[in-house]
């Protein structure tokens, strides 16, 4: 039977065992091939810890009663009907919509390296006129999700994951991401770097500030560890004087210019970019006014990898409304 790891484990560095000048016989052998061919499954756990990681962020460390099978970048659901305190706002949710809650969807920041499952989760807000219902499951995972508490998960799938045959696909690993869209590549940087030592991989990160930053202390800690091989870049769009933060640091938008610094080599890279982009709900309403939606991050990244000369077929995207 499998038994859960002990709390020191739970918070090992998931890098630990590796060095930077390991050398992994058999990197698809720490991914259990048919993992990717099994059926989703539902699994019983508990919440092992909070971790705060930004000011609307948390890391919820699961603890399964099962041992989990998934792949760096793969995703896990949660059904709110679970949860008895959303009881009242979910029924009321129902009735407004005239349907039932579906299950929500959130990234592993864990790798498959680290002896718990882990989710980051970024607080949904309401926004009148632009907002139809308050959200209903983040808010409270943020803010009321609790150390010892009981939760039921269906994990674990998603094709946001790297090739098996990643180190001879290409050396430079980017990744491109915006606000939440980091977790997924956050666990696929820190198991790229435990397995696959011949990648150079580049982390270009847009946020609105300095503090929304998720995983700030996890990346800075990796750059250090690694400064051969991790190339770090945050771009704040929000924020004047940004570069107080750190040479790595730049104020404004990701574009040309600043994927140009990150990419020196675009016809050999292979990019992970994942952020907002523009949802079927925006194009709806954009065709009733007779308009083209305005891009949003994933939309501008594409645009600016193109001028750059990344080939479309060396660019995968995982995109949220």
């Amino acid at each position: 039977m499998w038994r859960a790891p002990s709390r020191a484990d739970k918070f090992r560095d998931p890098v630990d065992d590796f060095s930077p000048d390991d050398q992994v016989d058999d990197p698809t052998s720490y991914v259990s091939a048919p993992a990717a061919r099994k059926r989703v499954r539902v699994v019983e756990g508990r919440v092992a810890e909070v971790v705060r990681e930004a000011r609307d962020a948390v890391t919820l460390v699961l603890e399964l009663e099962e041992p989990p099978e998934y792949q760096a970048g793969q995703f896990l659901t949660l059904d709110p009907h679970q949860f008895h305190d959303l009881e009242d706002l979910t029924a009321y949710l129902e009735d407004a919509k005239g349907r039932r809650e579906p299950p929500r969807a959130y990234s592993l920041s864990s790798s498959p390296l680290e002896p718990c499952v882990a989710i980051t989760v970024k607080e949904e807000r309401y926004k009148r006129g632009s907002t139809p219902y308050p959200p209903l499951l983040s808010p409270y995972l943020v803010r009321r999700a609790a150390r010892g508490q009981r939760v039921r998960v269906v994990g674990f799938t998603g094709a946001y994951v790297l090739p098996r045959d990643v180190e001879a696909k290409t050396d430079h690993l980017v990744h491109i991401v915006a606000g939440s869209g980091s977790v997924p590549n956050y666990a696929i940087l820190k198991y790229a770097l435990a397995v696959h030592p011949r990648l150079r991989q580049s982390f270009v990160y847009s946020n609105r500030t300095w503090e929304d930053v998720i995983f700030r202390e996890g990346l800075a800690g990796l750059k250090a560890r690694f400064p051969g091989r991790l190339h770090l870049l945050h771009a704040l769009t929000r924020e004047e004087g940004a570069g107080r933060h750190g040479p790595w640091v730049r104020q404004g938008r990701v574009g040309p210019e600043l994927l140009r610094e990150a990419i020196p080599d675009p016809s050999s890279c292979l990019v992970y970019a994942c952020g907002p982009a523009v949802g079927s709900a925006e194009r709806a309403r954009a065709r009733e006014r007779g308009e083209m939606p305005a891009p949003r991050f994933l939309e501008g990244v594409k645009e600016a990898l193109l001028e750059l000369g990344v080939p479309p077929g060396r660019v995968r995207t995982e995109a949220y409304g």
